[in-house]
């Protein structure tokens, strides 16, 4: 099965995909890693994407599409891939199932991590992480520990470091742009029948318990 976790920024879409790549070992398609791969493989590609990214420019759609295409079709992934932050768009969306049906695949299940924007705001605000171990913290739900508590020794003289883009004005424009630009793609996918909610206010085991139950249905 192919699917995609579909949710807003701090919805913990990576966490969950995680698991599901260590107990399922399915295949975490994400277009950075694609990219990424791409630039290292000194391919006459990688030279033209090295220009665009080195000018601050988008990659294109249709470059983007050549590289899930390219790995969608290794038979070593096939029916057991998780879309991570692909696609964003309805003509992304077109695209991936024109691509799919070629390889003779299609999207199984959609799940759609939900959470109140108040939440998220404070789960994306508030991350903070060790600046020797990098452990990281939430200021709202998992305070950090004092630093003589903390198992690493190093520890005890840290500082508690932020993501510049982790506040609150940020996060909430970024939430703004997810219900604008994105959230349409939900009913695309709705319109197939392949949508499942998932509570993902809920701790993190109870989340992927839930994820897990909707997987063992289809």
């Amino acid at each position: 099965m192919n699917i995609i976790i579909f949710g807003p920024p701090g919805a913990g879409k990576g966490t969950q995909s995680s698991f599901l790549v260590e107990k399922r070992k399915m295949y975490q398609l994400s277009t950075g890693d694609l990219l990424r791969a791409e630039l290292k493989s000194k391919s006459k590609l990688s030279e033209k994407l090295k220009q665009i990214m080195d000018k601050g420019q988008l990659v294109s759609d249709d470059i983007i599409n050549d590289l899930i295409e390219k790995k969608i079709s290794e038979p070593s992934v096939k029916n057991n891939i998780i879309f991570d932050g692909f696609p964003r768009n309805i003509d992304q969306a077109k695209s991936l199932d024109s691509m799919l049906s070629k390889y003779d695949q299609v999207i199984s299940l959609v799940l759609n991590l939900k959470v109140d924007n108040s939440i998220l705001v404070k789960r994306i605000s508030g991350r903070v992480s060790c600046s020797i171990c990098k452990k990281p913290f939430n200021e709202y739900f998992d305070p950090p520990v004092d630093p003589s508590e903390c198992i690493n020794e190093r520890c005890k003289n840290r500082d508690l470091t932020k993501r510049s883009d982790d506040n609150e004005s940020t996060v909430s424009n970024r939430l703004s742009i997810y219900q604008e630009t994105t959230l349409p793609l939900l009913k695309f996918y709705e319109i197939k029948g392949v949508v499942k909610n998932v509570d993902a206010m809920k701790s993190i085991k109870e989340v992927t318990d839930q994820i897990n139950s909707e997987l063992c249905d289809l």
